[in-house]
């Protein structure tokens, strides 16, 4: 049973003292691939050192992440586009928009999404969306861009019905995580309606692990957790939810 991680901070401090573990770990849970978006311009050196050491299992992105958004954001946007033009990546991200820990910088995170749009679209590469508290507003600035091909995944997407079938209607993928475990998160009734078709899985680990691991350090491995629950929910063979999702994410990134 292959298995594909969509979403996942492997380069993290988090996993500093045991990352090597991590990877044995996730390999013999049967990932084939891990994708690493990126946040800032700190976190390039490690993330990039990573995909060198694990060449062909782990993937990486370029963007800046809305809460990494600072007064200088368009100089470190100028230093990451630099890096579009020097080498290849698998996407734009982790891109978005967060409106959880800061809402005052609201229009520079706008102004940052669209210019990083520009560029997956320019490069022909599939954005990968942070929108904490703004999936709404998200989905309305990626219909301003529909018309120049732009295609990508609504990272952990934990919103509803409706908001999954307008990112349906987009040609849009939601990266479905541990959330999809957490009783009151009703992910499961969305799942219902939607099924699989525009479904990938993810981890964002270290962050949000499922159950029975809630509360503690996600790592890759444990996307199984996931892809049972899923199996569960849709009365499916996890099986069958790994072939499909992972069939899903080589779609979105091309590979």
């Amino acid at each position: 049973m292959m298995l594909i991680d969509t979403h996942c901070h492997l380069y993290s401090k988090d996993f500093q003292t045991d990352r090597q573990e991590v990877i044995l770990r996730a390999r013999q849970a049967g990932l084939s691939k891990i994708y690493l978006p990126n946040v800032d311009l700190e976190s390039i050196p490690g993330m990039l050192l990573l995909e060198e050491n694990e060449s062909g299992f782990c993937h990486v992105m370029m963007g800046l992440h809305p809460c990494s958004v600072e007064n200088d954001f368009e100089e470190v946007l100028d230093q990451m586009e630099k890096w579009l033009s020097e080498r290849k990546f698998s996407g734009i991200g982790e891109i978005g928009l967060d409106m959880y820990w800061d809402k005052t910088r609201a229009a520079e995170q706008e102004k940052a999404f669209h210019r990083q749009m520009n560029w997956a679209t320019k490069h022909n590469l599939p954005i990968v969306i942070h929108s904490r508290e703004a999936t709404d507003r998200c989905i309305e600035l990626v219909a301003e861009h529909k018309d120049d091909g732009i295609r990508g995944v609504f990272h952990c997407f934990g919103g509803t019905i409706e908001q999954a079938e307008k990112i349906k209607s987009l040609d849009f993928f939601l990266g479905i995580g541990g959330v999809v475990t957490y009783k009151k998160a009703g992910l499961d009734e969305v799942l219902k309606v939607i099924g699989l078709e525009k479904v990938v899985l993810e981890t964002d680990a270290p962050y949000l692990a499922p159950v029975p691991f809630r509360g503690k350090r996600n790592e890759p491995s444990f996307i199984r957790y996931v892809a049972d629950k899923i199996a569960e929910t849709l009365g499916m063979k996890v099986e069958e939810v790994a072939r499909i999702t992972s069939l899903n994410a080589a779609e979105l990134f091309g590979s």
